[in-house]
């Protein structure tokens, strides 16, 4: 397996939407990595591959995939019901994972691959917990960490996406886990991290459906807003939205005993301001790739260097992109905390954890 020496050889699993753009980013944009396979069940999916990327070898089987030797690590885009089996399958073919949140939908999977994952200490496995790797809220933890407002208690953080009118959540919804364990998991990763990983005590949450009743019958809502006791005296507030008009809003506040930090409350695309008849505006990010471009980028180059032996970020992930993720045990949590999330809210009761 290859290290420090040369660029790490990727595969990648998954060209939906956001499997592209990871695709892309490996192919052209991750100085110490080289794109060399990719996988997906769909042939229009590696016949973008094929025309696309730098002349990967195509599969549509990840168990063949697995077997190229070729392949040093593998990155995951791929159903959240899948994630958990396929990272084990990747550590006990001996290759390095990347994948997507979550973890998993179901807290006793999320288990299993800790487990695994320890008998593999050789080899990364890391989640897709981007956030850590933005800029702005990477600037945010160190300020936080330096005591710039005192001793966290309190984060306010919400995910609400662009409406979508072609209706993808609700074809969507049935494996999604719902929208706390789709949505909300960034939001409960980035509470636990600004607030120094405390373990969560009982949650609270209640939703709506606003505009797409199709979401009825799995159970889901296209609005929802959560409450997160943790240990220690510590709080979360979450709301999580399918349904803005504005575009991708994605933003946290943490409060602490001697000031607070806002990341993000204005989802501003640039930093042009619109003066006419309607007053005085901006544009908006409309989707949550284009909010964290540059997070997904550099949490790319964080897990290249990390593999490389470069935990620090020096190198190709150096700055910003530090490596920073989230452990798998970190990953375990968020899913413990949004499983619960959506069994309050199909009780409408507080569920102790």
């Amino acid at each position: 397996m290859r290290a420090s020496a040369g660029r790490l050889r990727m595969g990648v699993v998954g060209l939906g939407r956001l499997g592209k753009r990871h695709a892309g980013n490996l192919a052209y944009r991750v100085p110490g990595a080289s794109l060399v396979a990719a996988c997906s069940p769909l042939e229009e999916e590696r016949a973008w591959a094929r025309d696309t990327l730098p002349e990967p070898r195509l599969y549509d089987d990840y168990g063949d995939l697995l077997a190229d030797s070729e392949v040093d690590a593998v990155w995951l885009v791929t159903p959240s019901s899948l994630h958990a089996q396929q990272i084990i399958d990747a550590l006990r073919a001996g290759k390095h994972v990347f994948c997507e949140k979550p973890l998993s939908l179901d807290v006793a999977e999320c288990e299993r691959v800790v487990a695994e994952a320890a008998r593999y200490p050789h080899l990364q496995a890391t989640i897709g917990f981007m956030r850590r790797f933005d800029p702005s809220y990477r600037d945010a933890f160190d300020k936080i960490q330096a005591g710039a407002i005192g001793r966290p208690f309190l984060v306010r953080s919400q995910t609400t996406d662009k409406n979508d009118d072609d209706g993808f959540f609700v074809r969507f919804a049935a494996t999604s886990g719902g929208i706390f364990l789709d949505c909300t998991v960034h939001d409960i990763d980035v509470a636990r991290w600004l607030l120094g990983r405390p373990r969560a005590k009982r949650v609270f949450a209640a939703g709506a459906v606003a505009l797409h009743e199709g979401l009825r019958e799995f159970g889901d809502v296209d609005n929802g807003v959560a409450i997160c006791e943790f240990e220690g005296g510590k709080l979360a507030m979450f709301y999580a939205s399918r349904t803005q008009a504005h575009g991708n809003d994605t933003h946290s506040e943490v409060i602490g005993t001697a000031g607070a930090v806002a990341i993000g409350h204005n989802p501003r695309a640039n930093r042009v301001e619109i003066y006419d008849g309607g007053g005085i505006r901006n544009e908006c990010t409309p989707s949550f790739f284009d909010r964290f471009e540059d997070a997904f980028l550099c949490e790319a180059r964080g897990f290249v260097a990390a593999v490389q032996g470069d935990a620090a970020g020096a190198g190709a992930g150096a700055g910003v992109c530090g490596h920073v993720a989230a452990s798998l045990a970190d990953a375990l949590e968020a899913t413990r905390i949004g499983v619960a999330l959506r069994q309050s809210l199909l009780s409408g009761q507080a569920v102790e954890l």
